[in-house]
């Protein structure tokens, strides 16, 4: 089964005024990069790269990492 390209795992808001500037601290657990695998009928975490983007939108794309599950 094809996966999206792009799935939003979890937000957070924040507000900033004009030409403010937050470090924001994010956390994601494991369990929330997981989907239902219809093979298995049941969740899963795929082992590998997934790419972690920050913006005010999915089309405003403003800073990214990537991290590796194991």
């Amino acid at each position: 089964m094809k996966r999206p390209s792009k799935e939003l795992r979890g937000f957070e808001r924040v507000a900033l005024r004009p030409g403010q500037k937050k470090t924001v601290t994010f956390s994601l657990a494991g369990e929330k990069l997981a989907f239902w695998d219809v093979n298995t009928h049941g969740f899963v975490v795929e082992p590998g790269g997934f790419d972690v983007l920050v913006g005010s939108s999915s089309e405003d794309i403003r800073g990214e990492a990537r991290i590796q599950v194991k």
